[in-house]
């Protein structure tokens, strides 16, 4: 029964809405308010914050004490939870209903997804994608809990529930983690939002879809754009031509004589008429650049602005930096210490504590050799850093905006080709491509690259054993990463059109020769080149099968490598058998996991990768 207040809240809150032209279409139920939302209505309980539509979009939160000041004015509805401090306002922008709530203290665990028992699949953008059933709760600890910003390589997730979806969009990513749990037998997806000084704002637009496995990426996508942040290939290829090279590429790094005068030939006598050729440690000559260039290809620097050490004992040149910014650069916590570096190596720099014209000086003579595009690790991934030295303070906030300057530097004012790990939404327009995005990760494939006697280690100098010694994946990490039944294109939905994406560095195809077969699948279905490593062994072993894996995608990705990715499905619902198409049919690609082959519009002959 609801108390005499509570009715006369609903009777108040419904005449008011609907004599003013709120967004309620007809009077609320108790206590609900109604928004119109492209593809039907949304009700939102003020009372919990629970929010209805065709299906439970999210379940109630306990505990948020009474609502107070509940009113209607022309953007929408708010109201405040004292109790909490929370102050809310919702409202319908762009089709969507968008519900932010502002607070000084406390976390706040919501949206609630998966409750409604209709819920078939969980859409998350974990490297290119994954959706998973929800009653497969293998997902739930492997999945686990993650930042928004740096975990997700998008910051929205999607529910499917029976033939319709529901996506999920935070645009106050910083502050918010993502957990997948398992409730009832069932996986629920849960966002919390940490409320500091520093992120004080947490916003998220509720979408209605279709039933695609990538609806909720489509509708990201649609998000993006309007607020003018959906990059475009075609525009970056017109403001640098030698992006062009790009389209029809593979990626490779090179080791040894592979980045030499003669590997670079023997690539060519192989018909490798494009490729983007990065190398580490040692430089390419400029002989060696230029030939490489003359045949077509982009040549470029691995580098990282994200690590100091200390000059002595550094195990790389590029963690070696001038004056004194060693160590009075690196990030600090809260409590004064340094943030130790990835892999326990130096510090974490402080983007706030490295100089313009440090990194600048960098870039000239790192390029002098004539190089003509740029890998820099880290600063798209969205690991960004809270700095708390009185010297360099900084936010999260204030990191991310550091980080695209100095990438704009690079893709800008030096016209360089410019590529970075990872690549979260947020630097999709500063970028021509990312290594890293397409395969998602779990901390299992941090430890097994830690077992150096397995997985091998970074000498001998020439052809490292942590790039070309092949291994066999867990059949824990396989699952996770590699398995085409779960995986759909939701960066490649959002961002094809953008930025070129493609795997982790240290994961080439020969890296995993079980996994090979699938992954040239995968790369064909969505029109993003195959990441290599080369050396003189490498070309003796593998290159046949490397030029005719060229000969069949570079046609492909020169078609359709700036087209947006305009489709998607499980072929007779077979998540065995997936189609894509690019530019509304200006391409469509078939890949049958089960057969090992893949047929495309342009050529109905049908091509079996060879094993590796």
């Amino acid at each position: 029964m609801r108390t005499s207040r509570e009715r006369a809240v609903s009777v108040g809150l419904a005449l008011a809405l609907l004599l003013t032209g709120s967004p309620a279409v007809a009077e609320p139920a108790a206590g609900e308010v109604l928004f119109p939302v492209t593809g039907g209505v949304l009700r939102l309980r003020p009372s919990t914050m629970e929010i209805t539509g065709p299906a439970l979009v999210s379940a109630g939160v306990d505990g948020l004490g009474p609502v107070t000041d509940l009113r209607r004015d022309r953007d929408g509805v708010s109201w405040q939870y004292p109790e909490r401090g929370y102050r809310v306002r919702a409202g319908v922008r762009d089709g969507r209903l968008r519900v932010t709530v502002h607070g000084g203290r406390d976390s706040l665990r919501w949206p609630v997804t998966g409750a409604d028992p209709a819920t078939t699949r969980l859409a998350v953008p974990r490297g290119e994608g994954l959706s998973v059933p929800v009653t497969d709760t293998w997902w739930a600890e492997r999945l686990g809990s993650v930042p928004v910003s740096g975990g997700l390589t998008l910051p929205f997730w999607g529910q499917t529930v029976g033939g319709r979806g529901v996506s999920y969009l935070v645009s106050t990513e910083i502050g918010t983690d993502l957990a997948v749990s398992t409730v009832d037998k069932r996986l629920h997806a849960t966002a919390e939002h940490t409320f500091t000084d520093r992120t004080p704002d947490y916003t998220v637009d509720f979408g209605l879809t279709d039933g695609s496995p990538v609806a909720a990426a489509a509708d990201y996508r649609r998000f993006l754009a309007a607020r003018g942040g959906l990059g475009n290939l075609r525009a970056k290829i017109k403001a640098n031509p030698a992006a062009e090279k790009l389209l029809g590429a593979l990626h490779a790094y090179g080791w040894g004589q592979a980045r030499q005068v003669e590997g670079v030939r023997r690539l060519r006598e192989l018909g490798i008429d494009r490729l983007w050729l990065g190398y580490d440690g040692t430089p390419m000559s400029k002989e060696a650049v230029t030939e490489a260039r003359q045949a077509g290809y982009l040549v470029g620097p691995y580098d990282s602005w994200d690590n100091a050490q200390d000059p002595a004992t550094a195990d790389n040149p590029g963690s070696v930096w001038p004056g004194k910014l060693w160590p009075e650069g690196c990030v600090r916590k809260a409590d004064g210490t340094p943030e130790t570096g990835f892999g326990g190596r130096g510090c974490y720099l402080s983007t706030a504590a490295l100089p313009d014209e440090v990194y600048r000086d960098r870039v000239r003579e790192w390029t002098a050799n004539g190089a003509d595009s740029y890998f820099l690790d880290v600063d798209a991934a969205s690991e960004l850093f809270d700095d708390h030295s009185p010297a360099h303070p900084m936010t999260r906030q204030q990191d991310r905006a550091n980080r695209l300057k100095r990438m704009a530097y690079l893709s800008g004012e030096r016209r360089l080709v410019l590529g970075s790990e990872t690549a979260a939404g947020w630097a999709n327009q500063v970028l021509a491509f990312n290594h890293g995005s397409s395969t998602p990760v779990t901390n299992a494939l941090w430890k097994a690259q830690r077992d150096k006697a397995n997985w091998g280690a970074w000498y001998p100098e020439a052809a490292p054993s942590f790039f070309f010694k092949p291994v066999e994946l867990s059949a824990e990490l396989t699952r996770f990463m590699f398995d085409p039944a779960v995986r759909v294109p939701l960066y490649q939905t959002v961002l094809h059109d953008s930025l070129i994406s493609t795997d982790r560095w240290e994961l080439p195809l020969s890296k995993l020769p079980a996994l090979a077969k699938d992954r040239i699948l995968l790369a064909l279905l969505y029109n993003v080149p195959p990441n290599l490593v080369l050396d003189q062994g490498e070309l003796d072993r593998h290159g046949e099968r490397i030029a005719e894996l060229h000969k069949v995608f570079s046609p492909l990705h020169r078609l359709a490598g700036t087209e947006a990715m305009t489709g998607f499905r499980w072929v007779d619902g077979d998540p065995k058998v997936q189609e894509t198409e690019f530019g509304n049919g200006v391409l469509r690609v078939r890949a049958d996991f089960s057969t090992g082959c893949v047929r495309t519009s342009r050529s109905q002959e049908k091509y079996c990768p060879s094993a590796w």
